[in-house]
């Protein structure tokens, strides 16, 4: 039977706003990719230091026409272009996170997209196409990794129980000292097996493959770590900010594999 002319649309599902999240990074990684390592790259510096490149503006103009087009009604909140609209669905964007390794050639970068819907993250995608990567996740649907373009397989944190036997991602011995927190990170380093600052939102796809059992980091924006965070609970892992306070507002964040998360946060917070 044949809705009404005059019937209100009916709500997009949470698989739909995934698929046209995955949709909206194949867009991204077209433009991202015909961008690095271009030798007429432009790189600028923004009020607040940090570069940011063309790459990063087309980007984010790509994701944001993609949503116009199929969420007119959805809020925006974009790292390059701030936020746009009010409703209590908000698509948040990091079109390139990395940028600093984009424009030096490393490819540890990506786009990052998030729906956050009543201030939850419900859907993520973390899309890597110069490392031929892409995660995923949406709540209740498990996270997911595509490699080189084979099939998906479902993503599973790490087993590991005692943070003796913990590896850790700390991305920068910087954020952890301007923040007045390097002394916590080395009480940390001491109680577990392995440091390494893999950096950027691969730390955290790390957690979430099982990988890595613990990532962390000071100096953050909701852009940097929305898409992650379904990704990573998704997976059986935990996430909040450094304290174990709710991630997206915290300007840090603690990525575990759950069982190591009550373990680290007091190992940080000891005086």
């Amino acid at each position: 039977m044949t809705a009404p002319a005059d019937a209100a649309p009916s709500s997009p599902t949470l698989a739909d706003d995934l698929a046209l999240a995955l949709r909206l990074a194949d867009a991204a990684d077209d433009v991202s990719l015909s961008r690095f390592r271009a030798l007429d790259l432009v790189v600028e510096q923004k009020p607040d230091r940090t570069p940011v490149t063309d790459a990063d503006r087309a980007v984010e103009r790509s994701i944001r026409d993609g949503l116009a087009a199929e969420r007119p009604t959805d809020a925006i909140l974009g790292e390059e272009y701030g936020t746009a609209g009010d409703s209590r669905r908000q698509w948040i964007i990091d079109p390139i996170d990395g940028t600093a390794n984009f424009l030096r050639g490393v490819p540890v970068w990506a786009t990052l997209i998030a729906l956050v819907v009543d201030g939850v993250a419900v859907v993520g995608v973390v899309s890597s196409p110069a490392l031929q990567k892409r995660w995923w996740a949406s709540r209740a649907g498990g996270a997911w990794l595509s490699e080189e373009g084979a099939a998906p397989r479902r993503l599973s944190v790490s087993k590991v129980a005692d943070l003796a036997d913990a590896s850790i991602s700390y991305n920068s011995l910087k954020g952890w000292d301007e923040a007045g927190r390097l002394d916590a990170l080395l009480r940390l380093s001491r109680a577990v097996w392995r440091t390494r600052a893999y950096g950027e939102m691969w730390s955290y796809m790390m957690v979430a493959e099982g990988l890595v059992d613990v990532a962390g980091e000071y100096d953050l924006q909701p852009y940097d770590v929305a898409a992650l965070i379904p990704i990573v609970e998704e997976a059986g892992g935990r996430f909040t900010g450094l304290a174990g306070e709710d991630a997206l507002w915290a300007g840090s964040a603690l990525a575990t594999n759950g069982s190591l998360h009550i373990p680290t946060v007091a190992v940080l917070s000891e005086s």
